[in-house]
């Protein structure tokens, strides 16, 4: 069977995971029904009615019947998914623990569970609970051992250089981005482009394929079109199908594929403090700098070692030892004068990268 990339599938879940072919994408997103278990009308101070998820999708008889069904997609996804794909899923205090003890009973391996903090949440108009500000997403891998795609430098740099934490600070859908039917929400619970966004920019390629079984108004469509990557959504009401559709249409392919990607630090080639000498970019006898308001000093010798006056060794040892740290990343730690400017050592070594490519 030929994968039917960026096409939705119209029908249930279940029946068009089955009828793909084994092990065929690299990640699943899914945003299952929450199983909410509200109780009477929920008004506004002003008597306004909240709009809530009352659609027949998101009932069930009772947790027993959620959990059946619960299983039933989530082997249905483990069977699809690559040996090195991943899962994620998001929900609510409602439903996802009920998902996340049976991701593990079916053998995933929980590698991370998210926090989205919204940060614009609807109030708690009752003021009888807490104000509910945040969903959970849980990401999974097939084993312990496979080997997941994670693009850690990409998430940092999206993050001012800053490691991403497992905390996420995103607002809900609204605005222009909330899709609208004769002035009413057309799906009650759109999630925003943006936390679809980094989901992939975490753990995707591009060219690689994400399914998506509750496709809803296709946010997953839509962001994986942006960002190069390939979907399949599967979605029973025509409706949503009808509004995905038209969305994801109007997203333009970029034209540069190369502005993707970001090349791992792990892949790069490694680039010894030597060759910078090699390369005449600093000279022997050149003194660095390191640390705040450059408190430590050191001069390099011709074997590209530093010395100081109480240490010498490699630019990360020495580095770590002025600092009386356990480790230290000299190429980040030192700086060179040049002009009226320090510079770290590492715009050197990206130069050499830049050469070598």
């Amino acid at each position: 069977m030929t994968l039917p990339i960026d096409t939705i599938l119209a029908g249930y879940c279940i029946a068009h995971m089955n009828a793909l072919p084994a092990k065929s994408v690299d990640l699943v997103f899914a945003d299952p029904p929450y199983n909410l278990q509200l109780g009477g009308e929920l008004l506004r101070p002003n008597n306004s009615r909240v709009d809530g998820v009352d659609e027949d999708w998101d009932r069930f008889q009772n947790f027993a019947s959620y959990d059946h069904f619960t299983r039933e997609w989530l082997t249905a996804a483990r069977r699809i998914l690559k040996d090195d794909g991943g899962l994620w899923v998001i929900g609510s205090y409602h439903n996802i623990f009920r998902v996340g003890a049976i991701l593990q009973d079916l053998g995933f391996w929980v590698l991370n569970d998210i926090v989205w903090r919204k940060s614009n949440p609807m109030p708690n108009f009752k003021g009888t609970r807490f104000t509910n500000a945040h969903e959970t997403l849980i990401w999974c891998s097939k084993s312990e051992k496979a080997k997941y795609t994670f693009n850690y430098d990409s998430l940092k740099t999206l993050n001012d250089d800053l490691q991403m934490r497992s905390d996420w600070v995103l607002p809900i859908c609204t605005g222009g981005e909330r899709l609208k039917s004769d002035g009413k929400k057309t799906h009650p619970t759109q999630k925003p482009e943006s936390l679809l966004y980094r989901i992939m920019m975490a753990t995707t390629r591009p060219g690689e394929v994400v399914l998506d079984p509750f496709f809803g108004t296709g946010t997953t469509g839509a962001v994986a079109r942006k960002l190069g990557r390939h979907f399949i959504g599967i979605e029973q009401d025509p409706d949503y199908r009808v509004a995905a559709q038209a969305r994801i249409d109007l997203v333009k392919h970029l034209a540069d594929m190369s502005l993707l990607t970001q090349p791992q630090k792990r892949s790069e080639p490694r680039i010894p403090f030597g060759l910078v000498l090699e390369r005449g970019l600093l000279q022997p006898g050149t003194m660095l700098w390191g640390g705040p308001r450059r408190a430590h000093n050191a001069k390099i010798r011709a074997d590209g070692t530093l010395v100081t006056a109480d240490h010498r060794g490699s630019i990360h040892r020495v580095g770590a030892l002025v600092q009386g740290a356990p480790a230290c990343n000299g190429w980040t730690f030192w700086h060179f004068q040049d002009q009226e400017e320090y510079l770290p050592l590492d715009v050197l070594r990206q130069k050499i990268r830049a050469e070598l490519h």
